[in-house]
């Protein structure tokens, strides 16, 4: 049986959120629509600036790190 909330699937859900909402940044339809600054949308727009600020190699290495030698 698998863990449904392990550390290494929050940790990838995670960069997947970010970093999805750090493409959708870029598209400008999307960036209208969905990173709006207000609301319960504003989720994405933090995602999103976290996203552009996050260097992607350095948490991309730590966690193939974290996958290989820790867990």
């Amino acid at each position: 049986m698998t863990d449904v909330y392990s550390l290494d699937g929050i940790l990838v859900f995670g960069l997947l959120f970010v970093y999805t909402c750090a493409h959708f940044k870029k598209v400008p339809h999307l960036k209208n629509w969905l990173l709006s600054k207000k609301g319960g949308l504003g989720v994405f727009y933090k995602g999103a600036v976290i996203g552009t600020r996050l260097h992607g190699a350095i948490t991309c290495i730590i966690m193939v790190f974290y996958i290989l030698f820790i867990k």
